[in-house]
This record gives C-alpha cells, structure tokens and sequence, in this order.
C-alpha cells in the first residue's frame, strides 16, 4: 500500500510539473511583450519606427567599424611616415617613398607644389605665409576626411531616443484607444500596447548609447591621428622654408 501510495503521488507531482511547463510554454508563445508580438500586432506607424531604429543601428555601427579602420591605417601610414620619409635626401623622394594614399604623401605633395608655384601673383605673397597656407590646406582636408559619418553617429545618438519615445507614446495611445473601445480596462487591452512601448523605448536606447560611446571614442582618436598630422605638417613647413621657392613638385596624387 505505501508503495502503492508513492507511485500515486510521483504521477501527479509529474502532472503538476507538466501541466505547469506547457502553462509557461504557452505563456511563453503568447507574451505580448516580445517583439514578434510588437511586430505581428502593431500598426504600421510601429512597424515603421522599428524599422528606423533598425537603420539607425546599422548605419552607427558600419560608421564605427569603418571609421575605426581607417584610423588605424592613418596611424599606420603616421608610422611609416616617421621612420621613412625624414630620412630621405629631398622632401620629393621621400613623398615618392611613402604609400599612394598615406595622407602624409598628400601633404608633402601639396607642399611641394605650393612651394614650386610662389611666381606671379602667388610671389607677392611671402614664402613663409604661401607654404603654411599650402600645408594648412592639405591638413584640413585630411581634417575633413577623416571626420566623415561622425555626424550619423551624433545624429543617431541624439535622435534614437527620440523617435523611441515617439513609439512609447503611440503604443500608449493605442492603449487608451482600446480601453476606451471596450469600455473597461482589462488587462489584456493594454497589455500589449504598453509592452509595445516599453520595447519601444528600450530599442531607442540601446541604438543611442553605442552610438554616442562610439562618436566620443572615434572622436578622441582623430584627435591622436590629427596630432601626429599636425607635427609632420610643422616639420614639412620648416624643411620647405630651408629649401626655399622653386622646388620641383612631385606629380600630386588623387587619394585624399
């Protein structure tokens, strides 16, 4: 009998633990909060601010990889740069030494060719001032370049939250439309509206947060890189004010 009394009482503590995992499978399947709820039960206004969330994630995130490359390989080229170009005989075989699209190669070619090119009106000015402004030309577009899609980062850093918050507001106001349809306020009236919002405003914050991490880390490496730019531009100036005017330009390149 007590054996008998053991095998009962297994079998329905095992179908109390059945009934209770299908309970929770079921639940599971049908949670109003997930977003393949948000999704099959949202208007189009939300499948279309999750959509743009969506985008704006992808665009921050292919702007950092890309951004973070492309400083590295300016690190790189500074790194040539040093341990090659100074050790040339004249400042045109060492921007000839340097690789076609290293942005030190441009700023000695623009240098040189503001230096060849201080005749005619250009002689009026003074040497000093033409070859400073010649390579503080070239140093500014590299500036420029090496600062484009940082503003998509500052961009979605600043608007993500923003168009979550539209998304929090328009699940909560069709949850008030459906409660005032019904006439009550069930739970499962509002339920999966303002589940709807909360995604909404998470969604929005997790496109804003690496996007602003990631403009304030790619912003303080072009700092490092524009450094290392700035002292061979400084030092380019001063080796070009002890050639003098009438040196021979290398042929410019087309990589910045």
């Amino acid at each position: 009998m007590y054996l008998i009394r053991q095998q009962r009482w297994l079998l329905s503590l095992s179908a109390s633990f059945l009934s209770i995992s299908a309970y929770a499978a079921e639940e599971t399947l049908d949670n109003p909060y997930g977003l393949s709820a948000l999704w099959a039960q949202g208007d189009w206004v939300a499948k279309a601010t999750l959509l743009i969330l969506v985008l704006m994630s992808m665009a921050s995130w292919y702007v950092i990889f890309t951004k973070l490359m492309d400083q590295n390989r300016v690190m790189g080229f500074a790194q040539s740069a040093n341990a090659s170009f100074w050790n040339a005989g004249t400042v045109q075989q060492g921007a000839e030494g340097l690789e076609a699209d290293s942005p030190f190669r441009y700023i000695a070619e623009k240098g040189l060719e503001g230096a060849s090119k201080h005749t005619g009106l250009l002689g009026a000015v003074d040497f000093n001032t033409w070859v400073t402004m010649s390579i503080q030309r070239a140093m500014n577009h590299v500036q420029s370049r090496m600062q484009d899609g940082l503003a998509v980062l500052a961009t979605v850093g600043s608007t993500a939250p923003f168009v979550g918050l539209f998304g929090t507001v328009w699940g909560i106001y069709n949850a008030l439309v459906k409660i005032g349809m019904s006439g009550q306020a069930s739970i499962d009236k509002v339920a999966g509206p303002v589940g709807e919002s909360l995604i909404m405003t998470a969604i929005g914050l997790a496109v804003a947060v690496p996007a602003v991490l990631g403009y304030n880390w790619l912003v303080r490496r072009n700092k490092l890189a524009m450094e290392e730019v700035q002292a061979f531009g400084a030092d380019l100036h001063a080796v070009l004010l002890g050639t003098g005017p009438g040196t021979q330009p290398v042929t410019a390149s087309n990589s910045q």
